[in-house]
């Protein structure tokens, strides 16, 4: 099953407009968190099954890329 268009929500009313996994109440901090200590990103799946190896996978992509141009940018400048 693909991701859901768009991959992250940020609405005020939920989560005090902290970024979410699009149809989920699970913070995009939270995988980055298990990643940065160390935990496979399938404990992270187990944990919160709300969330697709799929949807997980794109949102690690879109932060690649936007590091990578960011990267790209400050090199240019």
């Amino acid at each position: 099953m693909p991701p859901p268009d768009p991959l992250i929500t940020v609405k005020p009313g939920l989560l005090s407009g902290t970024p979410v996994f699009s149809g989920t109440r699970v913070p995009v901090k939270t995988l980055f968190d298990y990643l940065e200590a160390g935990d496979p990103i399938d404990d992270f799946l187990v944990d919160f099954p709300n969330v697709t190896r799929e949807h997980a996978v794109a949102v690690l992509e879109l932060a690649r890329g936007a590091v990578v141009q960011a990267a790209s940018q400050a090199a240019a400048e």
